[in-house]
């Protein structure tokens, strides 16, 4: 389905949503936990139910209530495990590559169109290279994993997904020798692996930093039972806060932020480099726009989901915004640079596309046009704020927020936006 987006404001007080990836890693670690572990305040999303089921086919028994689970059993290792289909979730389909290591039957994993154009071979690498027997489609889903891995020394190339790295850290304490962990090159998203670090304390999971972002110890443990609280998405955050620049006139965003690591908390830091004045209290966040934005130069590497939201701000800057080191954004759901490079002109931003990022010049030519997010759920959500700010726009695929955001059409429209909902 396709959504009709005209030129509106919005105001008044809003939610963010709970954080997708520590979601996702509170699932997979209580359900390697069990004993009654719980993950409150969960985000209830397509991505994060595919997380669910995948743990449930790996034996967990899980019961969920309104927006926590409740592991009443862990997986079981050794089970027989059916075909664990991920859908569009590349969290879950890379954290659930490693846990199907430690099985000893072959096991496949696969997900949608999306998810079977995306690398996994240096994960499987890694794998095969401590025992685990490893086929696929090119590198690409479908793959079929036997283990059961022992543990030893594994080295990973950091240049692609920090997913990888993050999925050989939740296995690794339940291998009978551990791990010694070395990413070779420079690690992408590196926040994503403090979280992933920080979620394993939580569950009782020491690991042991030898080199930061270079090398990792972790040796034989078992997570243990608790309550893990997630915290809300900078992600979402982040396009909750372009929208209130481009189109805000009053607007209150709430959640508890928490002290745990995300990546995507940089977005607060860039706003403020393009002029907005932000207030921040305990449980939520307030903003003050100029006129018009500056420009500036903005590196992504670690923060590569805020590529859209920091790209259509370019529709109300006075000087260029040049986005850089997130080349890593080509191998998200879409190729994000390049879309967002084919698609951004139709309203009339100036794109210049670079091999690892955007030169985005600032147009007094601003126009409505018919914009494909190719089922992307973070383009589509970035197309619809531009189009509430031009006017007599369509966006493709309104479907696909139910990957992170379910309740975003219906939320912006109750602040006053005005997205339809239109056949295609």
């Amino acid at each position: 389905m396709n959504c009709k987006v005209e030129k509106s404001k919005i105001n008044g007080v809003i939610d963010c949503p709970s954080n997708k990836s520590y979601t996702h890693r509170g699932i997979f670690l209580a359900s390697l936990a069990g004993n009654n572990s719980k993950v409150e305040n969960i985000l209830i999303s397509a991505d994060t139910k595919a997380t669910i089921e995948a743990c449930k086919k790996f034996g967990a028994v899980i019961e969920v209530n309104d927006s926590a689970v409740i592991v009443k059993e862990p997986i079981k290792i050794g089970s027989t495990v059916p075909e664990i289909n991920t859908e569009n979730s590349g969290t879950t389909i890379r954290i659930a590559i490693g846990i199907a290591s430690l099985f000893s039957e072959e096991i496949t994993l696969t997900g949608d169109d999306s998810i079977q154009k995306r690398p996994m071979q240096p994960l499987l690498d890694a794998l095969a290279s401590i025992g685990a027997k490893c086929s696929s489609t090119d590198g690409k889903p479908p793959v079929k994993i036997k283990g059961s891995i022992l543990g030893g020394s594994i080295k990973i190339p950091g240049n692609l997904s920090s997913q990888f790295i993050s999925s050989l850290l939740i296995s690794a304490p339940l291998t009978k020798n551990g791990i010694n962990l070395t990413i070779e090159g420079d690690l992408v998203s590196k926040p994503y692996l403090d979280a992933t670090i920080a979620t394993m304390r939580k569950f009782g999971v020491s690991v042991q930093t030898l080199i930061p972002y270079k090398k990792y110890n972790i040796s034989p443990q078992i997570y243990k039972n608790t309550t893990f609280n997630v915290p809300i998405d900078f992600s979402s955050l982040a396009l909750l806060l372009s929208f209130t620049v481009l189109n805000g006139e009053d607007v209150t965003i709430k959640g508890s932020m928490g002290n745990l690591p995300q990546g995507d908390e940089a977005f607060i830091d860039f706003l403020e480099q393009l002029g907005v004045a932000i207030t921040i209290n305990e449980d939520e966040i307030k903003i003050k726009s100029p006129k018009k934005l500056t420009g500036g130069i903005f590196d992504l590497r670690n923060s590569p989901d805020l590529l859209p939201p920091l790209a259509i701000l370019s529709l109300m800057s006075s000087e260029p915004i040049q986005i850089v080191n997130v080349k890593h954004a080509r191998l998200k759901e879409t190729d994000r640079i390049s879309i967002l490079a084919r698609e951004l002109p139709k309203i009339g931003i100036i794109v210049e596309e670079k091999e690892d990022g955007l030169i985005l010049k600032p147009s007094d030519n601003l126009t409505g046009a018919k914009l494909d997010s190719e089922n992307d759920h973070r383009l589509f959500m970035a197309f619809c704020i531009a189009g509430t700010h031009i006017g007599n726009c369509t966006v493709t695929d309104s479907e696909s927020v139910q990957v992170s955001y379910p309740n975003f059409i219906q939320e912006m429209n109750r602040l006053g936006a005005k997205i339809d909902i239109v056949k295609s």
